[in-house]
């Protein structure tokens, strides 16, 4: 069994998911490992231009299956030990899978591991927190991006660590049935950790891997689309996590689109 299957899910993003694999080229990981793309429909040459790569398998989706339903068909068509989730638009430099790699390994507990992530310009970004809530949503709005910063630079054991780049225990994933696509973009990373940690299994952050984030592969290319995908997600995340507060949200989404 290969150690790592990196997954890279793609939508419109083909600039971006060129500059992904490239990175992945000039530097791959030293452990056995596979690549696969899948492809949800783009109109933009992407799933061809990925062919191109050498050692690269490109799925096909036929329909935009999201993040979720990416994902899943690509852990289903893979066959490494673990499983590596990672965007279309990011970097990877030399070393990073491999340190991640090692640091999810060295303690049977850990079912996932995320690294630091970064912007362009090098700032870190929010890829970690506490279970999303009316309270947690609250402090993280009021608090970040100041923490960004802060929660960034140690390693700790939160809640979730983002899906733009999450390395997960194959045997992990599959027992929690793989991410839910009732989220079709948007807190399917935060639902699949807590899905995770109910089983009693640890989520790890560390920043001795950085990882750049450029932003806005599939997200430019369809803006209001993706707006109503976050609201359809997290509207799908509270009746899941937090029943009581679903309606709230659903009054509140409402009445913040009719004052637009």
């Amino acid at each position: 069994m290969l150690d790592v299957s990196i997954i890279i899910v793609s939508f419109n993003a083909r600039t971006h998911l060129l500059r992904c694999l490239q990175s992945l080229h000039d530097a791959p990981p030293t452990r056995p490992h596979e690549i696969i793309v899948v492809d949800n429909a783009s109109t933009d040459g992407s799933a061809e231009a990925a062919r191109r790569w050498p050692g690269v398998r490109v799925i096909e989706s036929g329909t935009n299956l999201g993040f979720a339903g990416g994902n899943n068909a690509g852990i289903r068509a893979s066959a490494g030990s673990c499983l590596l989730l990672l965007n279309s638009d990011t970097i990877v430099p030399a070393g990073a899978v491999d340190t991640l790699l090692a640091a999810l390994e060295r303690d049977p507990s850990v079912a996932v591991a995320g690294p630091r992530l970064v912007d362009a310009g090098g700032r870190a970004e929010l890829s970690v927190g506490r279970m999303v809530g009316p309270w947690n949503e609250l402090r993280q709005k009021l608090l970040m991006p100041a923490r960004a910063e802060e929660l960034a630079r140690r390693e700790h054991f939160p809640d979730w660590v983002s899906g733009a780049c999450l390395l997960v225990r194959r045997a992990d994933a599959e027992a929690v049935g793989l991410l839910d696509e009732r989220f079709f973009m948007y807190l399917e990373d935060v639902d699949f950790c807590a899905a995770i940690r109910a089983r009693g299994r640890r989520v790890l952050f560390t920043p001795s891997v950085e990882i750049t984030h450029v932003r806005g592969g599939s997200r430019a290319s369809e803006p209001a689309q993706t707006g109503r995908a976050y609201r359809r997600s997290q509207i799908a995340f509270y009746e899941k996590h937090h029943p009581g507060w679903a309606p709230l949200l659903r009054l509140y989404l409402r009445v913040r689109q009719a004052d637009r």
